[in-house]
């Protein structure tokens, strides 16, 4: 029974360290899915876009990159980032991201850029 346990022990270890792992990256991603709905809500009343990129940037995960567009008619953001396992840096990061549009109130697309 012990030789069993010993052999398997190192398995279980790296299936729940992927497990954690798999929790982390669909947190980021939640995260990123929030930051682009609230950037673009705030770009789509009037905010200005460095109003609504520090917005998204404190809600993305860290290094995330943020992308603003906003015309008459609609109001875009993005979100992407590349998250990695603090106990892993070596390993590949996983890309993350999301996308988030709504329509551009009256006079918001004439507020500052």
């Amino acid at each position: 029974m012990t030789a069993e346990t010993a052999a398997v022990l190192p398995s279980l270890m790296v299936v729940l360290a992927a497990a954690i792992w798999a929790v982390a990256v669909v947190g980021a991603q939640l995260e990123c899915v929030d930051a682009a709905r609230a950037g673009a809500r705030a770009a789509a009343r009037g905010e200005s876009i460095e109003q609504v990129r520090q917005l998204v940037a404190d809600l993305a995960p860290d290094g995330a990159e943020v992308a603003v567009l906003r015309d008459a008619r609609t109001t875009r953001v993005s979100v992407s980032a590349q998250v990695r396992p603090k106990w892993g840096e070596r390993l590949p990061a996983v890309s993350v991201g999301s996308d988030a549009a709504a329509i551009t109130e009256p006079g918001a697309d004439e507020a500052t850029t």
